[in-house]
């Protein structure tokens, strides 16, 4: 728990749950006092079935029945492609997620659109999954983990006359997003289990966009444990490496640490 809450006020608060092969996490956050902000993990039974898990987790989790304002579900998957908006169709939805990804039973296919950035990003989820949460919850919107990311560094990227790469690092993955000059590149999720693997993608993207090691940017993230042994293997190849820290934009008014919080939470706190 990041800081106490008053849950007599639920129906003011915005609930964001996030769901992951890692773990299903959530934060319930006051939007009138953003010093408030109540954060809480989940851990998950990896041989059980995605709705198995969040059926579990909608009835042993007793924040989750109080009444919200707004409620988001974040998807963490790899499951998710980008789609240029001047070409997206709501009919074409799944013929084009389909067209970049193996076809699934037993799932539909949502999408985002991002206006800050001209990006539609379609993604899935499980429909048992998906009546679960929208029976339980009134007022709910599904996102792609990746879509706040993108809305956030969209703008963020503006900022100098150089590229960036962001890299959001979790447990068994890490997403990477790169941008000239606020227009994004490269979008991508890889699966890894150790430093090496991390370092290799980053590195091979860097080096396929054609990044100057002296100029660009890199941007880093997400699960702690990482960044530190990161850090020292990048600085031999890449000049700018920059840890990401939210606290300001989130948490202007309170000294209240929020690493724990994963990043897309966080981006989509931000972006609201």
């Amino acid at each position: 728990m990041i800081e106490s809450i008053d849950f007599t006020k639920s129906e003011q608060y915005t609930l964001s749950i996030r769901l992951s092969t890692d773990g299903f996490s959530f934060s319930i956050y006051d939007p009138f006092c953003d010093s408030k902000l109540f954060f809480k993990q989940y851990a998950v039974n990896t041989q059980r079935s995605m709705a198995a898990n969040v059926k579990s987790f909608l009835a042993e989790t007793e924040e989750l029945k109080y009444k919200y304002k707004q409620t988001n579900i974040l998807i963490h998957s790899s499951r998710y492609t980008p789609v240029p908006l001047e070409i997206f169709e709501d009919e074409q939805m799944e013929s084009l997620f389909y067209q970049n990804l193996p076809k699934q039973n037993n799932e539909i296919v949502l999408c985002n659109i991002l206006g800050k950035s001209n990006l539609v990003i379609l993604f899935s989820i499980d429909k048992l999954t998906h009546q679960f949460l929208t029976d339980n919850f009134a007022s709910t919107r599904f996102f792609s983990a990746v879509s706040p990311q993108i809305e956030l560094l969209t703008a963020k990227s503006r900022l100098g006359n150089n590229s960036k790469l962001y890299a959001n690092l979790h447990p068994h993955s890490i997403d990477l997003f790169c941008f000239d000059r606020g227009k994004l590149q490269l979008i991508n999720s890889y699966p890894v289990t150790t430093t090496e693997d991390t370092c290799y993608y980053l590195l091979n993207v860097w080096k396929m966009l054609g990044y100057d090691q002296e100029r660009d940017e890199l941007h880093l993230t997400g699960d702690l444990s990482q960044q530190n042994s990161l850090m020292g293997e990048l600085k031999k190849y890449i000049r700018k490496i920059f840890i990401i820290n939210p606290q300001a934009e989130l948490h202007s008014a309170t000294d209240t640490p929020i690493e724990e919080v994963p990043f897309d939470i966080q981006s989509l706190l931000i972006c609201e």
